[in-house]
């Protein structure tokens, strides 16, 4: 699974939904939000205390933007093409350090990452976000999933990572249903994009309980996620995913049916899928399955 982190070109209402939201915070920059000064990253949170709804907090003590920032902020904002946007909110936070733009900038840099599978600069530009702003449900939700995706077994800080993968995962889980609609964003986008934060969590979560060897764990996540996953074209790997654990607990029907839905879906993936579904066939004819 190492090197497929992900099979998708880029989540499109999840991007959305970054940006959008980037840019609300970008607009609401000049006002005090109560309640969103909370610098502590997620592992040091309360958690008997109910999350902070809102994911893009601003850095109340920044000091206010000059002319020259304020445009080049509507800049970034107004590029439409990706790799342009990325290149220009790189130069900004290297020009501007302590911008009070700094959330929205990282935020454009998770996206751009997320969509091009830059994976060190994804995870570098999501751990600065999510540093200034531990409830943005979107970017825990993308990091947690690249994570558990690209982990690797022999370096020195494996289990950190999945650590910290489960730890995102979750709150990404309990934060996503209270999130507020950004106004610049349509409900039915942000009911997708809220899906796809889902599908990401609980994707990730279910990867991270796999590797730990715990796949009755995972089948509900995983579970979760497929379901959360309305794409057309879904994401295959949480169905190949679904796939090994419900074969790894006898579950043999189930295993073949997510298999062959991951098998439906053009990626790399096909083949191995393909030979799943009928290897789960055979074993559930020939061994006793599980119950359900």
């Amino acid at each position: 699974m190492r090197g497929k982190w992900n099979n998708r070109a880029g989540v499109g209402a999840l991007t959305a939904f970054l940006l959008c939201g980037a840019a609300s915070a970008g607009a609401q920059s000049g006002q005090s939000q109560p309640g969103q000064q909370q610098q502590r990253p997620p592992a040091q949170a309360d958690k008997d205390k109910q999350p902070n709804p809102a994911p893009l907090s601003m850095d109340n003590v920044a000091a206010p933007a000059s002319p020259e920032e304020e445009s080049a902020s509507k800049a970034i904002q107004q590029a439409t093409d990706p790799n342009k946007k990325t290149q220009l909110a790189e130069e900004f936070l290297q020009k501007y350090p302590q911008s009070r733009y700094r959330p929205m900038m990282y935020q454009m840099l998770v996206s751009g990452y997320f969509a091009t599978q830059q994976v060190p600069k994804l995870l570098d530009a999501g751990e600065k976000e999510i540093e200034m702003n531990p409830n943005d449900a979107p970017v825990l939700a993308v990091i947690a999933q690249t994570l558990a995706r690209t982990y690797n077994a022999k370096a020195p800080d494996a289990a950190k990572q999945l650590d910290k993968a489960e730890l995102y995962s979750k709150r990404a889980i309990e934060i996503t249903p209270t999130l507020p609609k950004p106004e610049n964003l349509t409900e039915e986008a942000f009911n997708s994009a809220k899906k796809d934060t889902l599908v990401m969590a609980h994707g990730g979560l279910g990867l991270v309980y796999i590797r730990r060897g715990k796949f009755t764990e995972a089948i509900p996540e995983l579970e979760q996620s497929v379901k959360a996953d309305t794409h057309p074209d879904p994401d295959p790997v949480n169905y190949y995913l679904l796939g090994v654990a419900d074969k790894q607990t006898s579950h043999f029907d189930a295993a073949a049916a997510a298999f062959s839905k991951c098998a439906a879906v053009q990626s790399s993936l096909q083949a191995t899928c393909k030979s799943g579904a009928e290897d789960a066939k055979k074993q559930g004819s020939t061994q006793l399955s599980a119950p359900n």
